[in-house]
């Protein structure tokens, strides 16, 4: 594959548990091409959660080499992890994440604000009416359903314009219409901006709208195929 967005060699996800080690991820290569849409799917504790957190550094490999944009990220310390998802990498949970005590456009406008761009509250102002949250803008999250909050957080996430978009079961806290309407948006807002997409999903519908899916399976790659 030429210039592979993401790419993984032999990755390993080792954790320390009551009882020893635990091996959560056995060897995983795996790459991903600029522009793709994967879908990461198997049973739960298959490792499928664990192995978009090492794509996005948020967990950090035992073993083997993990890339993102040429970027070695086991090389990496905290903080330069943490400037290199800030500049290339956009991420959401299926738990929103977002910060209690700031308003939906604070939210959005926080990683904008953290990369110095000065127009950060106007360019948040903009992804919050692309997900039709216009009106809601100075709400809390308390203030905001659950579609609402995953709505604003994918804002967050698509604001900076990220070149990889990570989602971590995006919809499993949603009912099956607003998961869906929250889906559109994530597929319409990687194609806006021509993100490389990665998310982990339970729903094989979902799974179907991927370029390609994979499939996981006791800390292995299983199967892969085109969707």
């Amino acid at each position: 594959m030429a210039d592979p967005v993401i790419r993984l060699r032999d990755a390993q996800l080792t954790l320390q548990g009551n009882a020893g080690p635990v091996d959560i991820l056995r060897g995983i290569t795996l790459e991903v091409a600029r522009g793709e849409t994967v879908g990461l799917v198997g049973p739960s504790g298959s490792g499928k959660s664990s192995l978009l957190m090492l794509m996005g550094g948020l967990e950090r490999a035992t073993g083997g080499l993990v890339q993102a944009m040429g970027q070695d990220l086991t090389a990496l310390d905290e903080d330069a992890l943490a400037r290199f998802r800030l500049s290339h990498m956009g991420v959401v949970f299926q738990s929103f994440h977002l910060i209690p005590t700031m308003t939906a456009l604070e939210n959005v406008a926080t990683p904008l604000e953290l990369a110095g761009a000065p127009d950060a509250f106007a360019r948040a102002a903009a992804e919050l009416d692309r997900v039709g949250l216009a009106a809601r803008r100075d709400h809390y999250p308390a203030q905001l359903s659950g579609g609402e909050q995953q709505r604003v957080a994918l804002a967050r996430a698509a604001a900076p314009r990220p070149a990889i978009l990570l989602a971590d079961e995006p919809t499993g806290n949603l009912d099956g219409a607003t998961g869906q309407a929250i889906m559109d948006l994530l597929f319409g807002l990687r194609a806006d901006h021509g993100a490389t997409l990665v998310l982990v999903t339970h729903d094989p519908d979902l799974a179907q709208r991927c370029d390609r899916v994979i499939r996981l399976a006791d800390g292995r790659l299983a199967t892969e195929v085109a969707a």
